[in-house]
């Protein structure tokens, strides 16, 4: 097929040139000239043979409100817009709405993969129409993993399903992750404990912890032991709150992707507010001594 590729980042660069292994023609846009195959996207549309088929990986929000907008400006009906990027699924409809208005088509693709996707494959979890699907779907067989269909490809429903289902894998990610660093934290609290991370390698077969990101944790450990080069501030991309928002709205139970969002809230604190609370509540209640800041510091 011939697609044109809105944003070559970490992910949509590796996205062309698997794609382009795979042995379809495509055309990316980017701000960044030196990675860009077209000036602007007026450029991408006619560079593209009618009926087109345009992705677009861009930064989740605004970035991809205009993104999406702008290629309103310049495609024709009959053309089909794949926003592939973290976007919220309730923002699916009024971008189906704003293209479709102008007679062109719609998908949404949640992608996982990261900067491994373009040997490993990306999984793909998509909303849209069935026709839109099919139409798409050579792009979607070379950019997902090898092997059976179903186990790194699914039509999740209509539209804004393929990101809903992506937000709820994002915030299971967020519990899987810190569950293996709090059990790495308690591993190397432990004298008895000789390598943390040797004890983590080990889990990589026959254990029923093992996984991608075990191996992941173990291969950063074994990078920097002790994670001596980094500081423990964690930023979240908005999936992990999107699904306790959802948790709430549904009235499901999470509460070990809501712990782990929290954490991530913490880790960004220097000095806890919260626990100065508690630190000046036990002193008030039962004279509890507490650690004073020095006028120094």
């Amino acid at each position: 097929m011939q697609l044109g590729l809105v944003g070559l980042g970490k992910m949509g660069f590796n996205m062309r040139e698997r794609l382009r292994a795979g042995g379809h023609e495509v055309v990316g846009y980017d701000p960044r000239p030196e990675v860009s195959d077209v000036a602007n996207l007026a450029d991408l549309a006619g560079a593209l043979e009618a009926p087109r088929v345009v992705w677009v990986m861009v930064p989740s929000g605004t970035v991809t409100h205009e993104t999406i907008a702008a290629l309103a400006d310049v495609l024709s009906a009959g053309d089909l817009v794949i926003d592939g990027g973290n976007s919220r699924y309730t923002e699916d409809g009024p971008h189906a709405k704003l293209l479709g208005d102008k007679g062109i088509n719609f998908i949404d693709a949640g992608v996982s993969g990261g900067v491994w996707g373009l040997h490993e494959g990306y999984g793909l979890m998509v909303g849209g129409s069935d026709a839109d699907v099919a139409r798409a779907m050579p792009i979607f067989d070379t950019l997902r993993p090898e092997g059976d269909v179903a186990d790194g490809f699914v039509h999740a429903g209509p539209v804004g399903a393929g990101h809903y289902a992506k937000m709820v894998h994002n915030g299971i990610e967020y519990g899987l992750m810190h569950a293996y660093a709090e059990g790495y934290e308690l591993l190397a609290a432990e004298e008895l404990i000789a390598d943390p991370q040797a004890v983590i390698q080990a889990w990589t077969n026959g254990t029923v912890v093992r996984s991608w990101l075990q191996q992941l944790l173990a291969k950063a450990l074994k990078e920097d032991p002790g994670f001596a080069a980094i500081s423990g501030y964690t930023e979240d991309s908005g999936e992990g709150r999107w699904t306790v928002e959802e948790a709430i709205s549904h009235r499901v139970p999470m509460p070990v992707i809501a712990a782990s969002l929290f954490a991530r809230f913490a880790s960004r604190q220097e000095d806890s507010p919260t626990m100065k609370a508690v630190s000046a509540l036990r002193n008030q209640f039962g004279g509890h001594a507490v650690h004073r800041i020095s006028e120094s510091g």
